[in-house]
């Protein structure tokens, strides 16, 4: 609809106008706050994660109320009874910050607890609007426990706290929602989704795009592949599978459908490879930040332990897709270029290269080999993706007559806030969801609940580590909840890898990988399946099947996870001989299990025979992957592999043509 349509009241209009003016002026002032605390660093950790919180709760209402329709009262009410409670909330805590912090430590005063409470209830409003009803319900379940604990049975039972005692925890005492994991979050993670933001804005995803349409004109499946690539590189840096699955899709699945592919399957190429996204080195979604910090680890090792992992992940996904693609692609004329010509042209491909590369370079060399800290470098290549982003234009227009400096300036100082804009809005629900997620953590911490899950654990699996790691998976998993990747990974990585750690003998960053893995499942795990939702909205497909569907091309990222726990080596051992071996393994096990779900023909012998074929390549691929022996998992490899030569030269035809052939006959 227009800007200037009758249909919008001149009302609508000015709020609109107002909105944008407010939304522009917090994002710059969040940003002013978090770059500040990062190059002065001249206030405590807690006291920043205050003003980081409530600068975030602000950026998410007002984005919120300019998304209100006409009518929309009651929500108008809530958002604005929020932002008051917000701002009064975290005025108070960061001014009495000494007070709170040291003299009255375990006890408030009456009126505090009462702001305490309400700021509660705001978080859980903001929880449930911004993530829905299934992580609201985690919440208050973790509240309910916390306060009557003395009701549940066996190990779970705990004498319950007051709601003073909860309140207090949460907002007061600067645990909960104020605790450690925002702190990091405000402190690590928020300069990359600025990076991510000035990335978009000066044009870097639409590169990422064109390049990845451009390798759809070189390979029969490049048109699927170019999901596969765009959502990798972008899902890494903006570090939510729902956030990727709608920008990426957005483009890629209009463009598979056209070429022929089904709707379902185009759904579920683009969710698998949005979750896959954030376990792409370097940046991993910010969550490799976060492990660093609570390893006590060089981020160095932590994106040095995640390559062979997002290897196995990458090729067996683009040999997935091209087995689809194969099957499904027709020979229709698509027009790629129209797709590409959508997409802004940018500069001559050596000037993007300096505009975007250099920010990338700088990040590299401060995090890897200058090794500073993770805010420092973070912070540095922001600067640096400013002066480049913006300045390699202005630089460019000086010698070119057709192009005004002055308006070169303004246009990339727009492009400068943009960014800044594109960031908040990113951070804002991730800020809120955090504090939630710190929250539970810090309740769950103090009732004792991880050493009882731990023995409640033990128990169930009566001390086997398959079951053990079987459910912990499971957990993980329902844990997840479509949550963004550094949320999901926080929670579990608090809750169930020490289990795993302590009871299992699992290696730190083993468990941790395993976690990390297991929670980005639930973006692609039906019922939650939070990006399958994204994309069967773009693709207008059935949600079963697309989750059916992205479940046959990422089963070996369900299988992965557990063999981190029986094959250590694979992220523990850096590039040892025996890593690059069991890494080789594990890729060639992952291959089996896609060739077998996913491969386009099938024997014309019988249908019954494909399909226990089918069940082979499965069984075969999942013991080279997590069999904790080099000799077997070398002969499970050898045997997929002649059976491979022998399909071959077993006569077959692909499942497409046999589909045609029989509607036909029908």
């Amino acid at each position: 609809m227009s800007e200037h349509s009758p249909l919008r009241s001149p009302l609508t209009r000015s709020r609109e106008h107002i909105g944008n003016n407010a939304l522009t002026v917090l994002s710059v002032a969040l940003w002013v706050v978090v770059i500040s605390y990062a190059y002065t660093q001249a206030i405590p950790r807690a006291q920043y994660g205050v003003l980081f919180l409530g600068g975030g709760i602000l950026v998410y209402l007002v984005s919120e109320l300019l998304a209100l329709e006409d009518g929309a009262y009651l929500d108008l009410l809530l958002l604005g009874v929020s932002g008051i409670v917000s701002v009064v909330t975290t005025a108070y805590v960061y001014v009495n910050y000494d007070v709170l912090s040291t003299i009255r430590t375990g006890y408030a005063l009456p009126h505090e607890y009462s702001l305490a409470a309400v700021f509660t209830v705001v978080i859980l409003y903001l929880t449930y609007r911004a993530f829905g009803r299934a992580f609201l319900a985690v919440i208050v379940l973790a509240l309910i426990y916390a306060a009557f604990g003395y009701l549940f049975p066996g190990l779970l039972k705990h004498g319950g706290f007051s709601l003073d005692r909860i309140v207090n925890l949460l907002v007061l005492e600067y645990d909960g929602f104020f605790g450690s994991i925002t702190q990091i979050v405000a402190a690590w993670v928020a300069l990359f989704l600025l990076y991510a933001g000035l990335l978009r804005a000066f044009g870097a995803f639409d590169i990422i795009m064109r390049i990845a349409f451009r390798a759809a004109t070189f390979v029969k499946s490049g048109v699927a592949q170019s999901a596969v690539i765009s959502s990798l590189i972008i899902g890494s840096i903006n570090g939510a599978q729902t956030a990727n699955a709608a920008m990426t899709g957005s483009f890629t699945i209009p463009l598979m459908k056209r070429s022929g592919m089904k709707s379902e399957t185009a759904g579920g190429i683009e969710a698998v490879a949005s979750s896959g996204g954030q376990i792409m080195p370097p940046v991993m979604g910010a969550a490799a930040f976060v492990m660093a910090s609570l390893l006590g680890i060089t981020y160095i090792q932590v994106v040095i332990a995640g390559i062979i992992p997002a290897l196995i992940f990458f090729v067996s996904v683009s040999i997935g897709v091209h087995y689809m693609s194969v099957r499904q692609l027709t020979a229709a004329d698509l027009d790629i270029e129209s797709q590409i010509d959508e997409l802004n042209e940018g500069f001559h491909p050596l000037v993007e290269a300096a505009r975007f590369g250099i920010p990338f370079a700088v990040l590299m060399y401060a995090l890897g080999i200058a090794q500073f800290t993770v805010m420092t470098s973070a912070l540095i290549t922001c600067v640096t993706m400013v002066l480049t982003g913006g300045g390699i234009p202005i630089a460019l227009s000086i010698f070119r007559e057709q192009e005004s400096v002055g308006e070169t300036v303004k246009e990339n100082a727009a492009a400068t806030i943009r960014g800044l804009r594109y960031g908040a809005i990113s951070i804002a629900p991730i800020a809120i969801i955090i504090a939630a997620v710190n929250g539970i953590v810090d309740l769950l911490m103090a009732t004792g609940m991880p050493s009882k899950f731990s023995l409640a654990l033990i128990g169930i699996s009566g001390g086997v580590m398959a079951i053990g790691v079987v459910m912990a998976m499971i957990i993980c998993i329902i844990l997840g909840l479509g949550m963004p990747t550094v949320a999901a990974y926080t929670i579990v990585a608090l809750l169930i890898a020490p289990t795993l750690v302590s009871d299992f003998g699992v290696p730190n960053l083993a468990a941790h990988y395993f976690v990390f893995y297991s929670a980005i499942l639930s973006g692609i795990t039906p019922p939650i399946a939070i990006a399958v939702v994204v994309v069967t909205g773009i693709a207008e497909s059935n949600f079963w099947k697309t989750s059916l569907e992205a479940l046959k091309l990422s089963t070996p990222l369900f299988v992965l996870p557990f063999a981190f726990i029986y094959n250590p080596e694979l992220v523990l051992g850096g590039f040892t001989p025996e890593t690059i071996v069991s890494g080789t393994l594990a890729i060639l096990g992952a291959i089996a299990i896609t060739h077998g779900l996913n491969y386009y023909e099938r024997p014309l012998s019988s249908r019954a025979i494909g399909l226990v074929t089918r069940a082979v390549f499965l069984v075969l691929g999942v013991g080279a992957m997590v069999y904790p022996n080099v000799m077997v998992r070398v002969g499970l490899v050898a045997t997929a592999i002649v059976l491979y030569l022998v399909q071959l030269r077993v006569p077959s035809t692909t499942i497409g043509q046999a589909n045609a052939v029989a509607e036909k006959q029908h």
